[in-house]
């Protein structure tokens, strides 16, 4: 998996090869400056105490200040080119997940948590860059620094040079390890914050729900255990952590006291000047501390490595078919003021799974400007039929056409530009009633977002908001009421002004005043277009110009509401609960 990450993530630092070189240049020349020090240090003992020139110790302690002082100027450039760099990447990297998320299909969705996808996109993104930027110049420089300091070991003394090194094959062990244990700690590591994340999504979300059913000690234990489990995995990263980077150290001091002795040794033999031994003790310091540092830049890599795993899961998923209309898709882009409605289903079929049918050899034509009202038990497959018309799901046999033609043949935006879609719970998004009506048409002004409310119904309420159009209306438009809400939604489609609409029980959970005002809107929404009706209430529906009634994913009954009843079948049964004064949800007709 290294082999397939980490060149995928070098890329995106293809792409800013200025930043890379700089950053690499200030780090090499910082890097060349660790020489100086030694080198003064060996000077003063030898020329300035052994030998007793005194007038060369302000000359030699400037040249050490002057190297201190270039080295920290380099490094303060190196910092900001390497910060610059990083978010760069980041911004890019996390730009395409975000570009390829949604290009994802919804079937994609359906198996993953809001909280894990938005931890990859955060969290997994900035790791990844870390172990990419830092990763290369703090390696780079490690290396580096341990050739440099090691040639001038072996220039010092080759029999202290070969000392030094002693303790580097058992370093390399220790680091091959811990390299081969580290991943499967990170991936159990990154799995537990990913699933505190998607819990603390979840209940967020869901604050109402959790204070109407008193549930708050019940989550709060939930979120105590998934957070017990990321403390517990977190632990056992840094407890391995904590017996790697302490041994490394202790081998690294053996080294260094191993010099101390050999080299003690050698000068009271005569064979070294004691100068050389303390430049060499200086040196050794310059090994061990970059080796040091590659063993920090193991633990960051591993983490890198089980974080890149996560974004590239994402990367490889396939996307949509027909994302774009382009000759290799084969996708054709059709304006929509080109496309009359004319929705036809021939034998189609739809499975989530080989043991899950949802619909079964389904057909209907919708003429342009027909209403083609949906009814039936909760789980008949109404919803399904209706989302296969904009691609959220591909069915698996037979065809839909628009207009005559295959609807695989549209490109995505092409198709979901012909169709609105209105549903029970209406999503808006956190911003203004301006900004979630833009949605439907960016370059709309001013005197037609007005128009469109006004035909929604929607306009006196939101000139009574505080800030009018420009007032925030709070996540998924927690400030306004069910009834609101949904009058936005429609002048938002009205708006967006499409051929084809699907209502999605649009008129279902509001009161009857509300109701009235919402259907006052629909019936303008929906002249002169093709519309799919998925009712809740059937007075909604009897003026439709076809009544399909669904069963277990089939068609069972199909006409106007006068042939329905005169059929006598499961529509005309439930009609007859309808005039005891209530209005249910349809029986299931196989009953």
């Amino acid at each position: 998996m290294v082999g397939h990450v980490f060149p995928r993530i070098f890329r995106y630092a293809r792409r800013y090869p200025g930043y890379a070189i700089g950053t690499l240049l200030c780090a090499v020349v910082s890097t060349l400056t660790v020489i100086v020090f030694p080198a003064v240090t060996q000077r003063i003992v030898d020329d300035v105490i052994r030998q007793g020139h005194p007038e060369k110790l302000v000359p030699l302690l400037l040249t050490g200040l002057g190297a201190f002082l270039l080295q920290d100027i380099l490094n303060s450039l190196r910092i900001i080119l390497n910060n610059s760099f990083e978010q760069l990447v980041i911004r890019d990297l996390r730009s395409d997940l975000y570009a390829h998320v949604q290009t994802l299909p919804m079937r994609w969705f359906d198996g993953r948590s809001t909280g894990d996808i938005m931890t990859r996109l955060v969290e997994d993104v900035t790791s990844v860059e870390r172990m990419l930027i830092d990763g290369i110049e703090q390696g780079v420089v490690a290396v580096l620094q341990i050739v440099i300091v090691g040639g001038l070991m072996v220039w010092y003394s080759p029999l202290l040079a070969a000392t030094a090194a002693a303790p580097i094959p058992l370093l390399a062990a220790g680091a091959l390890v811990y390299t081969l244990t580290a991943r499967s700690r990170y991936r159990r590591q990154r799995a537990a914050a990913s699933a505190l994340n998607s819990l603390l999504h979840d209940n967020l979300a869901g604050v109402r729900q959790i204070r109407t059913y008193a549930a708050e000690d019940r989550e709060h234990r939930r979120f105590n255990e998934v957070g017990e489990r990321l403390r517990t995995e977190t632990l056992n990263v840094m407890q391995a952590w904590a017996y790697y980077s302490p041994a490394m150290s202790f081998l690294a001091s053996c080294g260094v006291l191993a010099i101390a002795a050999v080299g003690a040794w050698q000068v009271l033999d005569g064979a070294m000047d004691i100068g050389v031994l303390v430049a060499f003790l200086v040196l050794a310091r310059f090994l061990y501390e970059p080796i040091g540092r590659l063993h920090q830049l193991n633990q960051l890599f591993q983490a890198g490595i089980a974080a890149g795993e996560r974004v590239f899961d994402v990367m490889d998923a396939e996307p949509e078919p027909l994302a774009t209309a382009t000759p290799a898709t084969g996708g054709v882009s059709v304006p929509v003021e080109q496309i009359r409605g004319d929705v036809e289903y021939r034998d189609v079929s739809f499975a989530y799974d080989m043991d899950r049918s949802v619909l079964e050899g389904v057909s209907l034509h919708a003429k342009p400007g027909e209403m083609v009202a949906l009814v039936g038990a909760t789980g008949a497959g109404k919803s399904t039929l209706v989302n296969l018309l904009v691609r959220f799901y591909e069915f698996t046999s037979g065809e839909i056409l628009i207009d005559g033609r295959a609807l695989r043949s549209f490109d995505r935006d092409s198709l979901r530009r012909a169709v609105a879609v209105v549903t029970q719970e209406s999503f808006l998004f956190n911003g203004t009633p301006r900004d979630n009506l833009l949605l439907g048409k960016p370059d709309a002004g001013e005197e037609e977002l007005w128009n469109v409310l006004a035909a929604a119904n929607a306009s006196d309420f939101v000139r009574r908001l505080p800030q009018g159009l420009d007032t925030p209306i709070g996540e998924r438009g927690v400030k306004l009421s069910v009834g609101e809400k949904q009058r936005i939604s429609i002048a938002r489609a009205l708006l967006k002004n499409p051929p084809i609409l699907v209502l999605d029980e649009a008129t279902a959970s509001v009161d009857n005043a509300t109701e009235r005002l919402i259907q006052e809107a629909l019936d303008r929404l929906m002249t002169d277009r093709t519309s799919f009706v998925i009712a809740h209430r059937l007075s909604t529906v009897q003026h439709a110009n076809q009544i399909l009634v669904m069963s277990r994913g089939r068609i069972v009954e199909r006409g106007r509401h006068e042939e329905l009843m005169e059929l006598d079948g499961a529509y005309a049964r439930l009609w007859k609960v309808v005039a005891l004064g209530t209005e249910p949800g349809l029986p299931s007709p196989d009953r």
